[in-house]
């Protein structure tokens, strides 16, 4: 407070994987060390925060806080258009076929879900994938299951995309692939049913969110023409 107004405001924010993230507004340059300083003295290790990599002002404070920088997400626009992304002769494996967004079978969607989730936590671990911080009552991990499109084989799905419309862009959220089908083209697949999809209804552009230090993701959006536009970093203090 100066003078009785309010000058500045920190934030803790619980995530599902159990992670702290830590958040603070001033409108006086000067308010952001003394507001660190109280929140962190009382606040358990590690603690993170995200921010614009623009905003370097920003990133100078949290890094004189502390932080460091612990990972990279390129914000991208995708374009749509099969002619221009090299996606209009891709094909699915012979043994697999796409199910459109909204026609997947839920129990078989969730089964799918799970599963690509519990590969990832035994392996790199959710932490390392695009952090979508949005409630999840009863451990349920499917938001909306009619926004996702599938691959499915004769048993099983083995695959999963999602799109969300939550700016005036839609955007890719989610693209995996279950471990024993990988290098097999259905996340291309995937990506260019998603896509051409999108350009049917005449929506020129898609956003995405890749995380640097993921080569397959960086490699398949590079590939599809994906254009680097932003980029995000999270920070940790241990």
């Amino acid at each position: 407070m100066n003078r009785g107004l309010l000058i500045g405001s920190g934030d803790v924010s619980p995530r599902p994987d159990g992670r702290l993230f830590v958040s603070i507004d001033t409108w006086l340059d000067e308010a952001f060390a003394p507001l660190a300083a109280a929140m962190l003295a009382e606040l358990p290790r590690p603690l993170y925060t995200v921010l614009d990599e623009a905003d370097r002002d920003l990133a100078t404070c949290w890094e004189r806080a502390g932080f460091t920088i612990r990972r990279r997400e390129w914000e991208c626009l995708v374009p749509t258009d099969p002619r221009v992304t090299g996606l209009d002769s891709v094909v699915p494996p012979s043994d697999t076929t796409i199910v459109a967004a909204g026609a997947a079978v839920e129990t078989a969607l969730r089964e799918v879900d799970r599963a690509i989730r519990d590969e990832v936590a035994a392996t790199v671990g959710w932490r390392e994938m695009p952090a979508e911080v949005l409630p999840r009552a009863g451990g349920d991990t499917l938001v909306d299951p009619s926004k996702y499109a599938v691959a499915a084989q004769p048993d099983r799905y083995v695959g999963l995309i999602r799109v969300v419309q939550v700016t005036r862009l839609p955007r890719i959220g989610l693209i995996a692939v279950r471990a024993d089908q990988q290098r097999r083209g259905i996340a291309r697949t995937l990506l260019a049913h998603a896509l051409g999809a999108l350009h049917e209804r005449g929506i020129p552009r898609a956003t995405a969110e890749v995380n640097e230090s993921n080569a397959a993701a960086v490699a398949l959006f590079d590939g599809v023409g994906a254009q680097r536009v932003s980029s995000n970093l999270e920070l940790v203090l241990r």
